[in-house]
């Protein structure tokens, strides 16, 4: 049957999932861009911005706990409507900040709200694609991700440098009120949508995944820690989540240091490696769907997808062995397109393995566990240029930084095939 045949609906859904997730990421990145300019007007220390990058991590780690449970308990679409409301009004408390301390209140509370946008996106995806789709869907809506990072550098140092950097925090926030009216008139559950014809109904459900006729079923907690593969999905996202959050919140501190850039001239080079982000997300997406196409076992897909992904961030080791700026901007997207790759799918392992009335609370468990890892490493990295810092040599700590990065990925698919060798269903 064509795809004009069954219908077409459920890529808006996907459209508006992929927006979402661009606001998202605009509003996470504004902080990182603004550094340079906000270190200097409130003295901060490199530790004194890794406490604040930390106060959003302990949030947002918090946050994807509790909002994966509350999403499988309210549904969709009241889930992402609560999400996006709270954390838009957060990214524009950023404008009232005097203090340091100022910061780091709107940033939990940025935390807080931006915990719900993956539980929800996940668990739409599992609600409107079949398995052999859902790989792509992922990797759609989280290049999203990529097109914030890439809005941000584009839009931010022009609104702070014409206006004032309160300017970028208010008008980037506004954003997400604009997307909720998208929202709220045009999502509902397959099951409920008046648009939606039974050609792409029997579409979504050709997979007969189990859960299907018991979406309000509710798993204990304690009953998803008893299983391999949600361990499977934890240790996967705690190792690779902070590399990313590394790559978004130091990045414009990393390159105004060491290639001398002031906060106009950033823009280029953190638009190519965000750009090549966007293609990493969507063809990592593709690949282990394209694999299954052709008939490979779900499993094996996604698992050789995820390795070459692993292979394809090493290479970053080597960004401190050269003083040209766009190798180490060729080097920097690659790991960055990598990781992405790796979240689209990391992402559908969840939904692969569990029904889709556990998948939020999974995602949530898991994202928790990368927030956890968040948590430490901005200490880790904070303490670590500022150690290097006063050695008058920045750079060598950019260095071993660039080495966890190239390291993490292997462990973590090493980790994850020892939990979950073949990703099987769970049944509960």
């Amino acid at each position: 049957m064509s795809s004009t045949t069954i219908g077409k609906y459920r890529w808006g859904i996907c459209a508006l999932l992929f927006f979402a997730t661009t606001i998202n990421y605009l509003d996470r990145q504004v902080l990182g861009l603004l550094k340079p300019m906000l270190e200097k007007e409130f003295s901060w220390t490199e530790s004194d911005y890794g406490n604040i990058v930390m106060a959003f991590s302990a949030t947002y780690a918090l946050g994807l706990l509790f909002f994966g449970r509350i999403v499988d308990a309210i549904g969709t679409k009241m889930g992402y409507t609560v999400s996006i409301i709270v954390w838009s009004i957060a990214a524009m408390a950023h404008a009232l900040a005097k203090t340091t301390l100022g910061f780091g209140i709107a940033r939990a509370f940025l935390g807080i709200g931006e915990s719900g946008n993956f539980p929800v996106a996940i668990k739409s995806v599992a609600e409107w694609f079949p398995k052999k789709e859902r790989a792509l869907a992922t990797g759609i809506f989280n290049s999203g991700a990529n097109i914030g990072a890439v809005a941000a550098p584009a839009v931010v140092p022009w609104l702070a440098g014409t206006y004032g950097w309160q300017e970028a925090f208010i008008w980037t926030g506004v954003v997400g009120f604009v997307w909720l009216i998208f929202w709220w008139f045009m999502y509902e559950v397959p099951a409920k949508h008046k648009k939606l014809s039974k050609a792409e109904f029997d579409h979504i459900h050709s997979d007969n995944a189990p859960g299907y006729v018991a979406e309000t079923k509710r798993v204990p907690w304690v009953k998803l820690f008893s299983i391999r593969q949600t361990w499977a999905f934890v240790f996967g996202k705690l190792l690779t989540d902070p590399i990313w959050w590394f790559f978004l919140f130091w990045l414009p501190s990393y390159f105004s240091t060491t290639f001398h850039l002031d906060i106009k001239n950033l823009g280029l080079p953190l638009i190519v490696v965000y750009t090549a982000t966007t293609v990493g997300s969507i063809g990592g997406g593709y690949l282990s769907s394209w694999l299954i196409k052709i008939g490979w076992p779900v499993f094996k897909a996604r698992k050789v997808s995820m390795f070459i992904f692993a292979v394809c961030v090493v290479p970053i080791m080597f960004a401190k062995q050269t003083n040209n700026i766009w190798v180490v901007v060729a080097l920097i997207s690659l790991a960055a397109a990598a990781h992405q790759a790796w979240s689209a799918n990391i992402f559908t392992t969840a939904s692969d393995m569990f029904p889709k009335y556990a998948v939020s609370s999974v995602v949530g468990i898991g994202g928790m566990a990368g927030s956890v890892g968040g948590i430490i490493f901005p200490l880790i990295v904070g303490g670590l240029l500022d150690h290097y810092k006063a050695l008058g040599n920045i750079g060598a700590g950019y260095n071993v930084l660039f080495i966890i990065c190239g390291c993490m990925y292997l462990l973590a698919w090493l980790v994850m095939h020892f939990f979950a060798p073949k990703m099987e269903e769970v049944k509960i």
